[in-house]
């Protein structure tokens, strides 16, 4: 063959000296990337964040539900109100049945605010001041009901009796709670201002942190009971009640005329 078939019949591409054509090459001589390589290299370039984002955005929302979860959990389940010590009576009281406790004050809390009282069962101090919330409904409440003394300490406010019992055996059977209930359903008026039942009193309730089974409470007062003396916390509603107070539903009894002998003439 001529040498200018030789020169006709030479392929017109370059060879690189390695078999491959002069395309695979770049404009400075290095080999050329195929899409394929180019999306691998991304992908290996990545950041973790990058790869990993939809697997971390899910761990997160899943964390975050579980957090606010756990905080409704504790919320419900943690006590709204502590106690520095159980009141003890010293002696009895000779001004009147039960004892006097000292007062705690009466300052006005936002409902599950947190309250600690120096003693339970608290015959004052800070409560709830909303309608429903504090003061709570007069009425039997048993012993699986929600309450609590920043609730029923505005009906003592108010002049209300409270009647407290403590679950122990024989206190929340079926035969104890229907003579709660009856107590409930034959309670008189108040001894000054006749407030009839059901309007600031009785609250009937639950309260464990005491050490007697019952407690009848007026503002300031507490009678502690071994049983449901019913006649007892009569006794102590007629001689107690509406006398200490500090938001009276009507005026208070005058004072009594003094009697003195008439003038000689």
């Amino acid at each position: 063959m001529n040498d200018e078939a030789r020169r006709v019949t030479k392929p017109s591409g370059r060879s690189d000296g390695t078999g491959q054509p002069s395309s695979s090459r770049g404009p400075s001589g290095a080999p050329r990337s195929g899409r394929r390589d180019r999306d691998r290299a991304a992908a290996t370039d990545a950041s973790f964040l990058e790869r990993y984002r939809s697997a971390i955005l899910g761990v997160a929302l899943v964390a975050g539900v579980a957090l606010v979860g756990g905080f409704i959990f504790l919320s419900a389940t943690s006590p709204s109100y502590a106690c520095s010590t159980e009141f003890q009576p010293s002696s009895a009281d000779p001004s009147g049945p039960g004892s006097v406790e000292s007062d705690m004050g009466r300052g006005h809390v936002p409902p599950g605010e947190f309250v600690r009282y120096t003693y339970c069962p608290p015959a004052s101090g800070s409560h709830v001041n909303l309608s429903g919330q504090g003061p709570i409904q007069a009425r039997f409440y048993g012993p699986n009901d929600s309450v609590v003394p920043q609730g029923w300490i505005h009906n003592l406010e108010h002049g209300g009796l409270v009647l407290l019992y403590r679950c122990d055996p024989g206190v929340c059977d079926e035969a104890s709670q229907s003579a709660l209930r009856q107590f409930y359903d034959t309670f008189p008026a108040s001894p000054i201002c006749a407030v009839p039942r059901g309007k600031i009193g009785p609250v009937v309730a639950r309260f464990d942190q005491m050490p007697k089974p019952y407690a009848a409470l007026v503002w300031g007062r507490v009678l502690y009971l071994d049983s449901l003396d019913t006649t007892a916390i009569l006794d102590f509603w007629a001689q107690e009640g509406e006398r200490s107070n500090p938001e009276p539903q009507c005026a208070g009894p005058s004072a009594s005329p003094s009697v003195a002998p008439s003038p000689s003439p």
